[in-house]
């Protein structure tokens, strides 16, 4: 990227001014039509695999990611946490108990334990006690009951080095880069456990060769400080999670408890502040300190709303006999799209999925009209469980935009 354009952004009325002006200027010339996208660069949004294709195979297995690629996606995501002899594996918590087959090995039953996770006591089994030879023995299993569960048991636990293998022979095959999103998963869970990730993150990184800006890989993470620590040792794009615990459906708003309130960091370092002060015209500005973009859960940009009777009870809309999600109505959204590119990060959110008990009721149980929704109002990216979901509803859109 040119300095000019990291040190120089236009506001964005102004951008959407001086596009809608060219636009009216080319087709009086008989020039092209196209509507610009309303990305941070103008680049048109990227879908990432989250944990590979989780819709449809256990989460984080080679053959997940290789569905992802297959079904369009730009990148994929590993989350990592570190085996007990230091490797770096695709998990989507240190706790394996609800993703792999482990609770039936045997020989494992005496691992089980009780730990700490960002101050949450969790039992069951966990990464960190296991080398990566024994890790290799267990397969994974598709967390979500309510999902494909015919593929538990088949598939390994990758390795880091699996996944970037694995994105450039695909990538070759279907001529096209795909990128890598890896998230560091709990920091401060490693830090104790004596198996930091960062620097073990980024010497397997610099492998690959993936150590510039323009290199196919994302870092994020939930927590402040380790990306303020990887900020100082590589240029990597890297962009902040923020997180929540649940939504208040009579606001709209996101609410906050332990451990989904503050970055786990900032509980170690006694901060009060919660998730959403990163959103702020401030927070963005501290943001952009160490970061290239900020990752938002989803409701942080279009609010969800339920609707309530006179006694003041959430109404079953869809009349299933279960008052949640479903029932909730999509709001106007925030202004945080235009924040984050006025504070110049890209803005990237999750997590998108097809059933229709995840759809709020005004998407009329199809996924496409939610993704659509995300496109039109400039995302730079999103995470889905479905990318051939995720790259059939931006079809769609780059089709209204002419493209």
């Amino acid at each position: 990227m040119k300095s000019s354009n990291r040190h120089f952004r236009l506001p964005l009325s102004l951008k959407l001014a001086i596009s809608a002006i060219s636009l009216a200027t080319l087709a009086a010339c008989g020039g092209s039509s196209e509507a610009p996208f309303l990305t941070l660069d103008g680049s048109r949004p990227l879908v990432i695999g989250h944990r590979g294709s989780a819709g449809y195979l256990p989460d984080h297995t080679l053959e997940g990611y290789k569905l992802a690629i297959q079904n369009g996606a730009d990148f994929v995501e590993p989350d990592l946490v570190a085996t007990k002899d230091g490797e770096l594996v695709a998990r989507h918590e240190p706790n394996i108990t609800a993703t792999t087959d482990v609770a039936s090995h045997s020989e494992f039953a005496s691992r089980k334990t009780t730990r700490l996770v960002d101050g949450a006591s969790e039992t069951g089994w966990f990464t960190t006690d296991f080398t990566l030879a024994e890790l290799k023995t267990l397969r994974a299993v598709q967390p979500f009951a309510d999902r494909d569960q015919s593929h538990n048991g088949k598939y390994q636990i990758p390795t880091l080095r699996e996944v970037l293998d694995l994105a450039k022979t695909e990538g070759t095959k279907v001529g096209r880069t795909i990128g890598v999103y890896p998230e560091t998963k709990h920091p401060t869970y490693h830090v104790d456990a004596n198996l930091k990730l960062e620097d073990r993150l980024l010497a397997i990184l610099s492998e690959y060769g993936y150590t510039k800006k323009d290199s196919p890989v994302i870092l994020q993470s939930f927590e402040v400080s380790n990306l303020q620590y990887l900020r100082g040792k590589t240029q990597l794009r890297i962009v902040q999670l923020v997180d929540g615990d649940d939504y208040d459906f009579k606001t709209g708003k996101v609410t906050f408890a332990a451990p989904f309130d503050r970055p786990y960091d900032w509980t170690r370092a006694g901060k009060k502040e919660m998730f959403d002060t990163m959103l702020t015209p401030a927070g963005l500005a501290e943001i952009k300190k160490y970061a290239d973009g900020v990752g938002p859960w989803k409701p942080y940009i279009v609010p969800v709303k339920g609707t309530f009777d006179a006694a003041g009870k959430m109404i079953d809309v869809n009349g299933d006999g279960a008052v949640n999600y479903a029932d909730g109505t999509s709001q106007p959204a925030t202004t945080l799209i235009a924040d984050a590119h006025k504070a110049g990060l890209m803005i990237h959110t999750w997590t998108f999925r097809n059933e229709s008990k995840r759809l709020t009721a005004d998407y009329k149980g199809d996924p496409k009209n939610e993704y659509l929704q995300f496109y039109r109002l400039g995302i730079d990216g999103l995470f889905s469980d479905f990318s051939d979901t995720a790259v059939a509803a931006r079809a769609s859109y780059l089709k209204e935009l002419g493209r």
